[in-house]
């Protein structure tokens, strides 16, 4: 009995060191952090394309995705961006400023005010 006991001991360490590894800990989820302020400009938001075009004049590149429109301007610092949508209401059927941003973005949101007031005293093109 007593030679059975060193043995049986031995084969509990060998059976110990065979099991599995224990799975790493699952860490906690992150909160998702809050959403930036939108700092849409009011003065564009809900403008036609043919309104926005009398404003700052013919976007350098327009791009066409499904029923989204994308135009940039191009200004002396910065780049403009104005996503156009079908639009609501009284203008249904033509399209609207829903969004707008600049590169560099602005300090407080996605278009910056300076870059977009730039746009408005560059003399409109009209190609």
């Amino acid at each position: 009995m007593i030679r059975r006991i060193p043995v049986l001991c031995l084969a509990l360490l060998t059976a110990a060191c065979a099991s599995k590894p224990l799975p790493p800990p699952v860490p906690a989820p992150h909160a998702i952090p809050p959403e930036p302020p939108r700092g849409e400009p009011s003065d564009f938001l809900g403008m036609t394309a043919a309104a926005l075009r009398r404003q700052v004049g013919a976007p350098a590149f327009v791009r066409k995705d499904g029923g989204m429109e994308m135009w940039r301007y191009d200004g002396a610092d910065c780049h403009a961006f104005f996503f156009l949508y079908d639009a609501q209401g009284s203008n249904r059927g033509q399209k609207a400023v829903r969004h707008v941003e600049t590169l560099p973005h602005g300090a407080a949101g996605a278009a910056d005010m300076d870059c977009l007031a730039a746009l408005k005293l560059i003399p409109a093109k009209t190609s």
